[in-house]
């Protein structure tokens, strides 16, 4: 499981790997990423809702049923 989420984080866009990140490994609120990031909360959530779409599909893929 490591190593097909770490396949799959560096395999996406610079800024998106490290929203998802701020938000699920250090746990910061939307409003402070968007805050650190210059963009707008909803930015943070839409990207943050095609990531975890877009990795439960890699992990489907990888034979991990999520």
């Amino acid at each position: 499981l490591r190593g097909a989420l770490n396949s799959f984080l560096y395999s996406l866009p610079d800024e998106t790997m490290k929203i998802f990140l701020q938000r699920y490994w250090y746990m910061s609120s939307v409003k402070e990423i968007a805050e650190e990031f210059d963009v707008s909360q909803s930015k943070v959530k839409i990207t943050l809702h095609r990531t975890r779409n877009a990795l439960k599909i890699y992990l489907e893929k990888e034979g991990i049923i999520v």
